[in-house]
C-alpha cells in the first residue's frame, strides 16, 4: 500500500511539474468569432526563444493569428519568460486547442468561439445594475415601498414582472468571492477575470496596464456598429461597475488612467460622481496627477457639460452629455430626499438615479441605430457595507423606479432589451420586526416567528418611499458577515454608519461611537480584524429581462453568458462596412 502511495505521489509530483505554462486566454474560455483580445503564454522558466512551439489546432500560432508575437526572455526581471501577440481574433467558431512544449514540458487549453447572430432582436438594450443587490434587498424594498398586510404585498415592484428570470454564478479566476470589478467585466467582455481587474486577464505582470486584454462591449460597439453607448451610475464614474464598459487594468483603483479610456470610447452619454478624476492636478477637489482637463475635452468634443439636477433638466436636447454631479461617489435617496442632515450639504442638488436614468434614455434614443444603456445603482453596495440596511434599502427602491421608467420607454420602443441584476450579492437576511412598544433591551424588542408581526412603516405622500426609517416597529435586518461593532438595532439618521475604526495596532475593532446608544450590543465579528466593513457573498445573482432576446435568461447562467446574451441581442460583432 505504501509503496502505491508513493508511487502516485511521484506521478503527481511528476504531472504538476509538467505545466509548462500560463496561457490567456484561459481554458474553457468562450470567445465571440472576430473578437479582439491579447494572446499570452508566460513560462515557469527563463527560457530561449527557440525553446518552445505553440500549436493551434496543430497549427503554428503565427498561421492563426497572421502576427508574430513578442518574446520577452525575462519579463519585469522575474528570470522567466513570456510571449506577448497583441489585439488577434479567431476568425471561424468552433473549437480551439492550444498546445505549448518547451524542452519536455507540455500544457494545453480549449477555446469555444462562438459566431454572434446573424439578425439583431431588439435595436436597444438597457442594462441594471443594482450593486450587491441581494434577495433582501428586493424584500426590503418591497416591504418598505409597497407595505404588507395580511401576508400579502400591498403592491408589486416594477422589478417584480419580468418574464424571463435565471440564476447567475459570480465567481472569478482567482477565488469563489468576487468584486465589482471582474464580475462585471465578465459581463461586458464575456470573459472571466480576478478580483479588482476588469477587461484584462490576470498575468504576472508588473505593471497593471500591460496584462492580457479583453475587448469590452464598449469597444466592440464601437468598432462593429453605429450605436450610441450610455453609461449612468451614482458612484464615481471610474468606480468599477460603470468603468468596466470601457477599462483595461489589473487595478481598479487607476482612476486617473479609466478617464482616459472613457475618452478613447467616448460614450455619448456619461452621468455620475467622480469629477475629482475629470478636473486637472492644480483645481481644488482634483485627485488627478496631471494637468489634464477632461471636462474640457470631452467640452471640445461636442459635449454639453451639467453639474446639478437644473443643468441636467436644461441638457435635455443634448446628443452627448458628461454630467459630474460630485467629486467622489454621489449621496443615496434617504440623506437627498428624507433626512437632509448635511451630509449633501457641499453637492446639495445632486439628481436622482431616475433623472439621471431619464436624461440618458432622451438622449440616446435620439441614434436611429439604437444604444446600449448600463444604469448602476451604485449605493446599494456603498450602504450594505458599512451594514446600513436602511440606507441601502431606499436605493433599492430608487433603482426599482429607474427600472420602471425603461419599462414604460420600452412600451413606445419595443425593440429594446431590458436586463436587470447585480455583480454580486451581499449576506443579509430580514428576519422579522424590532418592536420598541416591546418590554426589555433592544435584543427582546426582536419580534421573530409570530411575535413578528408587520412593521408599521407610512407613505402618506405616496412616493414610493417610506417617509421616515425611524417607526416604531421596524423590519429586523441583519448582515451574516461583520467586523467587531455595536448593534443599535435603529437607523443612523445623522450619517451612514461606520461600524469598525482601527486601532493602534491597525485592527478595525468596534466604533465607540455607538457604544452608548440605548440598548446597543457588542458583536465580535466574524471576519478577518484587517477589514473593516462587511464583504461580498459568494450567493447566485439573480438576472431578469424582458423584451426580445430575453428568453436566453434562464437556469443557471455563468456571468461571462451575459455578454453572449447582449451581443446575440444587438447581433454584435460584424466588422462595419
Amino acid at each position: 500500500m505504501r509503496s502505491y502511495l508513493f508511487k502516485a505521489a511521484v506521478l503527481l509530483s511528476v504531472c504538476l511539474h509538467a505545466n509548462a505554462s500560463a496561457i490567456y486566454p484561459i481554458d474553457r474560455a468562450q470567445m465571440l468569432k472576430g473578437g479582439r483580445f491579447d494572446f499570452k503564454v508566460e513560462f515557469d522558466e527563463q527560457i530561449k526563444s527557440g525553446d518552445f512551439k505553440i500549436l493551434i489546432n496543430g497549427k503554428n500560432y503565427k498561421d492563426i493569428f497572421k502576427k508574430e508575437g513578442e518574446f520577452i526572455e525575462n519579463e519585469d526581471g522575474l528570470q522567466a519568460s513570456s510571449l506577448v501577440v497583441k489585439d488577434v481574433f479567431l476568425p471561424k467558431e468552433g473549437s480551439y486547442k492550444v498546445e505549448v512544449s518547451v524542452k519536455d514540458k507540455k500544457d494545453e487549453v480549449n477555446w469555444l468561439v462562438y459566431a454572434p447572430a446573424s439578425k439583431p432582436k431588439v435595436k436597444n438594450v438597457i442594462l441594471f445594475i443594482g450593486d450587491g443587490l441581494s434577495v433582501a434587498h428586493r424584500t426590503g424594498a418591497r416591504i418598505l415601498s409597497q407595505g404588507v398586510s395580511e401576508g400579502k404585498a400591498d403592491g408589486r415592484l416594477a422589478i417584480d414582472d419580468f418574464p424571463y428570470m435565471a440564476f447567475i454564478g459570480t465567481s472569478g479566476t482567482d477565488s469563489i468571492a468576487t468584486d465589482s470589478a471582474n464580475s462585471m467585466s465578465a459581463y461586458m467582455t464575456g470573459h472571466k477575470s480576478g478580483v479588482n481587474a476588469m477587461g484584462v486577464y490576470v498575468s504576472r505582470a508588473k505593471d497593471s496596464l500591460n496584462h492580457p486584454k479583453q475587448e469590452n462591449l464598449g469597444e466592440l460597439i464601437r468598432r462593429t456598429s453605429d450605436k450610441s453607448i450610455g453609461i449612468v451610475s451614482d458612484a464615481e464614474l471610474e468606480d468599477a461597475t460603470p468603468a468596466a464598459v470601457a477599462a483595461h487594468t489589473r487595478r481598479r483603483s487607476d482612476k486617473n488612467e479609466i478617464v482616459g479610456m472613457f475618452y478613447d470610447i467616448k460614450p455619448e452619454v456619461l452621468l455620475g460622481g467622480g469629477s475629482a478624476y475629470f478636473l486637472p492636478k492644480s483645481t481644488p477637489g482634483s485627485k488627478r496627477k496631471d494637468e489634464i482637463n477632461y471636462v474640457e475635452k470631452f467640452k471640445e468634443s461636442g459635449y454639453t457639460i451639467v453639474t446639478d439636477a437644473a443643468s441636467l433638466n436644461e441638457a435635455k436636447k443634448a446628443d452627448k452629455l458628461l454630467g459630474l454631479f460630485h467629486l467622489g461617489n454621489m449621496d443615496g435617496a434617504l440623506d437627498r430626499k428624507f433626512l437632509k442632515n448635511g451630509v449633501t450639504k457641499k453637492f446639495p442638488n445632486q439628481p436622482d438615479l431616475t433623472e439621471m436614468t431619464a436624461a440618458a434614455l432622451e438622449a440616446l434614443s435620439k441614434d436611429k441605430d439604437g444604444f446600449f444603456l448600463m444604469v448602476e445603482a451604485a449605493l446599494i453596495d456603498k450602504a450594505s457595507h458599512p451594514l446600513d440596511w436602511e440606507r441601502a434599502f431606499y436605493d433599492t427602491i430608487m433603482f426599482d423606479k429607474a427600472v420602471a421608467l425603461a419599462k414604460e420607454f420600452a412600451k413606445t420602443h419595443p425593440d429594446t432589451l431590458i436586463i436587470v441584476t447585480g455583480d454580486h450579492t451581499h449576506g443579509i437576511s430580514i428576519i422579522g420586526t424590532v418592536d420598541d412598544n416591546k418590554q426589555g433591551d433592544m435584543r427582546e424588542k426582536v419580534g421573530v416567528y409570530a411575535d413578528a408581526g408587520f412593521p408599521n412603516y407610512q407613505d402618506k405622500n405616496n412616493d414610493g418611499y417610506p417617509d421616515t426609517p425611524n417607526v416604531s416597529k421596524r423590519l429586523a435586518v441583519f448582515f451574516n458577515n461583520f467586523p467587531d461593532y455595536y448593534e443599535t438595532f435603529s437607523p443612523k439618521l445623522d450619517a451612514q454608519f461606520v461600524p469598525a475604526v482601527q486601532n493602534e495596532k491597525g485592527e478595525y475593532v468596534a466604533n465607540e461611537a455607538y457604544k452608548n446608544i440605548d440598548g446597543a450590543v457588542f458583536r465580535a465579528g466574524n471576519i478577518p480584524r484587517n477589514t473593516d466593513t462587511g464583504v461580498h457573498s459568494v450567493d447566485d445573482m439573480i438576472v431578469q429581462a424582458s423584451g426580445p432576446g430575453g428568453e436566453a435568461i434562464k437556469g443557471y447562467m455563468d456571468n461571462t453568458e451575459l455578454f453572449k446574451v447582449i451581443v446575440n441581442a444587438m447581433a454584435l460583432g460584424k466588422e462595419k462596412k
